[in-house]
């Protein structure tokens, strides 16, 4: 199961590499299910491993000018704040027992089902087609109060189930900041890196135990993969892979849901 599960880390990171997103939805459930991490640690390591992993992806990006540093900053600023508040406060001040009629659900069972409609959510970004417009020349603009009202929410996202959220980040960047789809995937990138990684602070703050070894193993594994999906995508179109991938994330979604509540 280790073997496979490794593999998985691969894979996560060549969906990074090859379409940009989606691939940080799959490292909660390769840690729970093949690793055998309780929910709420693996979405601690979810955080550190997307952010690592995602900061790597986008060195890319800066060499060819692909970052809009000015959008980073003014979309992260309340992402990392609100994802940083999330991991140090709210998930810790969640009850270990959410319901006991109709049937128990525990901290772990909570986390897990929000984690699967968030997965469902996102394949459905992935699966339907053609990109939200964006402008190609002149001055980028900014809807401020959508673009911090959606950075705290996507920071919210990112600490409760510990994924990065590009399927959040690259619409509302090409939408309410008007970027090229180019820049908003390099952009997204640096965000994910930024408020992943200063979140997992967040755990670190309250004296949550971390292997690092395992951490650290599994990070590298990942981050091979996303250099590998970066090779790739020169030979194949990622926006061929994209559906494919959404369906597989789908059905992921629905098995978890199956899974933790039956």
């Amino acid at each position: 199961m280790e073997i496979i599960g490794y593999l998985g880390a691969v894979l996560m990171g060549m969906s990074l590499g090859l379409i940009g997103g989606g691939g940080s939805i799959l490292t909660v459930p390769i840690l729970v299910y093949l690793f055998n991490v309780n929910a709420e640690l693996s979405t601690a390591y979810s955080l550190f491993i997307v952010g690592l992993t995602s900061l790597f992806g986008s060195f890319s990006h800066m060499k060819m000018g692909n970052i809009h540093w000015r959008t980073a900053i003014v979309f992260g600023i309340p992402s990392i704040i609100s994802v940083y508040i999330t991991r140090h406060f709210i998930v810790p001040a969640i009850p270990d027992v959410l319901l006991t009629t109709p049937f128990k659900l525990d901290k772990d069972m909570g986390i897990l089902v929000l984690f699967a409609i968030i997965m469902v959510l996102a394949s459905y970004s992935m699966i339907k087609k053609g990109k939200p417009k964006a402008q190609e020349e002149g001055e980028v603009s900014y809807n401020y109060p959508l673009i911090l009202v959606e950075g705290a929410v996507v920071g919210l996202v990112t600490g409760l189930v510990g994924a990065g959220g590009g399927f959040l980040i690259i619409p509302a960047l090409v939408i309410l900041a008007k970027l090229p789809m180019k820049q908003a995937v390099g952009t997204s990138l640096i965000i994910i890196a930024s408020k992943s990684l200063l979140g997992f602070l967040g755990d670190l703050g309250r004296g949550q135990l971390i292997d690092w070894s395992f951490l650290l193993v599994f990070s590298s594994i990942a981050v091979v993969g996303i250099f590998l999906g970066a090779f790739l995508s020169k030979k194949i179109s990622g926006d061929k892979l994209k559906p494919a991938f959404g369906w597989f994330v789908l059905i992921m979604g629905i098995y978890i849901i199956v899974k933790t509540l039956l």
